[in-house]
């Protein structure tokens, strides 16, 4: 072996994934409303880019209906007589897309139409009063000195649901107080709107509630003592605990059951975000179905050219003509990868569309087993371009708004040997013959045996799967619910 240094020429193959191609990865990934951040980024960055009016459909300007000349005016002919036939209210433009819409003569919606940058919801309603405010102000009322301060710290631990976390040993230790001093503080906060708020568990609320109606006796301290016995059903040791007869003690159920368990979700928390489609599926009057991406929330990206020739003419050195040509070439490809996603979207959507017609046509039921694999075999795409694709993405249609994932189920096979069926369509038949149990609660073992019946051939422990993910309880569970509910 040689131990003399030397110089080798060695040539083989890699596969190398440019910058270009992990970012056009990335916003296959990205929703609509995240593709819209990402390109404030980009035009920020990037002076050669503009962001354009978001869809690709250009909307006429709302066209306000003209002033009614005066007498005057039409009789000296400085004004021109309009049609006295014309309703402006009635007067419909060409709506291109499901997002368009028109403004009436009041400046208000016209029915079925949306405005340019949509109907403002939050301003027909006032601000919700969170349940920290509500307390501090009753607080400021009945609580004065340092117990004050003691108060607003006990409502920072109260959580939304209106119960008090923390114990208040740490609180009394954090504070540097006596214990003693933060339970009477708590106390005073236990007696504020709405009731039972600042609680430590489900039975301290509950006592509370009793308390403010009067409903508080030694009867009704055991029942809420063994909320347990309650839960199981246990309704015959309960009576003997609470030493009350059948009538009493559906009479306490009955007060109980009226109680709130989360007195502070009364009020307002954080507002609850509304998912917004990236794609539309409507149908023509010639059965044909349209997938349309969402033009409300996708933006466009524009090429300032002109500006690059003004740039290119000026004097330049070396650095800045490369920063220059790197900016129109980036500019240049952030334009055609977002081309080629929304390409990809729509042939992706419409390939579920043509695969799953008979839930768009009929329903759940009818949602037939569907994998990525398949999809992408009938687009010829990678499997992992598909799943991409439908991460994060959602479909508006007649039917409501869905996930693109959920239209991807696991197949269950049918009974009769006949074409399988998708696991949710199993899971809407399950749901279907609890809900019509009547007084017969229906045990699993009889759910396979009528399931079997519509076709279904699937397993026990199947069932039980599928019923727990529903979050619907056991037979037992529901019995005693039933049990509970009649009492």
């Amino acid at each position: 072996m040689s131990l003399a240094p030397r110089l080798d020429l060695r040539q083989s193959q890699s596969l190398v994934m440019t910058p270009q191609l992990q970012q056009a990865i990335k916003l296959l990934t990205l929703s609509n409303l995240e593709i819209e951040a990402f390109i404030a980024e980009e035009v920020e960055r990037n002076p050669l880019l503009e962001a354009g009016q978001g869809g690709e459909i250009v909307r006429p300007e709302p066209v306000a209906a003209p002033e009614p000349a005066t007498a005057d005016a039409l009789v000296t002919g400085a004004a021109k007589a309009e049609p006295l036939d014309i309703d402006y209210a009635t007067e419909s433009h060409q709506q291109d897309s499901v997002a368009d819409g028109g403004v009436a003569r009041d400046g208000g919606l016209m029915p079925g139409a949306v405005p340019e940058d949509g109907p403002d919801f939050d301003s027909f309603a006032n601000p919700d009063l969170s349940l920290a405010d509500h307390l501090i102000e009753q607080a400021g009322m009945a609580i004065s000195g340092p117990d004050l301060f003691i108060a607003h710290h006990l409502i920072d631990q109260i959580d939304e649901a209106g119960y008090l976390r923390v114990s208040l040993r740490d609180i009394a230790d954090r504070l540097g107080v006596p214990i003693a001093r933060v339970e009477s503080v708590l106390r005073v906060v236990q007696t504020f709107d709405p009731t039972g708020v600042g609680a430590r568990d489900l039975a301290e609320c509950l006592a509370l509630q009793a308390k403010e109606a009067d409903r508080y006796d030694p009867c009704m301290a055991q029942l809420i003592d063994n909320l347990d016995l309650l839960a199981r059903g246990d309704l015959a040791r309960l009576k003997r605990l609470c030493r009350v007869d059948d009538e009493d003690m559906a009479d306490m159920i009955r007060e109980l059951r009226g109680y709130d368990p989360k007195p502070g979700c009364r009020f307002g928390g954080e507002p609850p975000l509304a998912v917004v489609p990236d794609l539309f599926v409507t149908q023509a009057a010639d059965g044909t179905w349209m997938v349309e991406l969402n033009g409300s929330t996708l933006p466009r990206v524009l090429v300032n050219r002109r500006y690059h020739a003004e740039l290119a003419q000026g004097p330049q050195d070396k650095t800045s003509k490369a920063w220059l040509s790197d900016c129109l070439a980036s500019a240049n490809w952030l334009t055609k990868a977002l081309d080629q996603r929304q390409r990809t979207i729509v042939r992706v959507a419409a390939e579920i569309v043509k695969q799953q017609e008979a839930f768009f046509l009929r329903g759940v039921q009818h949602l037939r087993p569907l994998t990525l694999a398949r999809v992408a075999d009938a687009i010829e795409m990678h499997e992992s371009t598909v799943s991409r694709v439908t991460s994060n993405k959602y479909l508006s249609c007649a039917r409501g708004t869905f996930e693109l994932k959920y239209f991807f189920t696991s197949a269950i096979q049918a009974a009769d040997g006949g074409d399988a069926v998708s696991a949710e369509a199993v899971k809407s038949a399950i749901r279907a013959l609890i809900a019509g149990e009547g007084a017969k609660i229906l045990s699993d073992d009889t759910l396979v045996e009528l399931l079997q019946a519509k076709g279904f051939d699937i397993a026990r422990r199947t069932v039980a799967k599928y019923r727990e993910a529903m979050g619907i309880g056991s037979s037992v569970q529901r019995r005693r619910a039933r049990t509970l509910e009649g009492a």
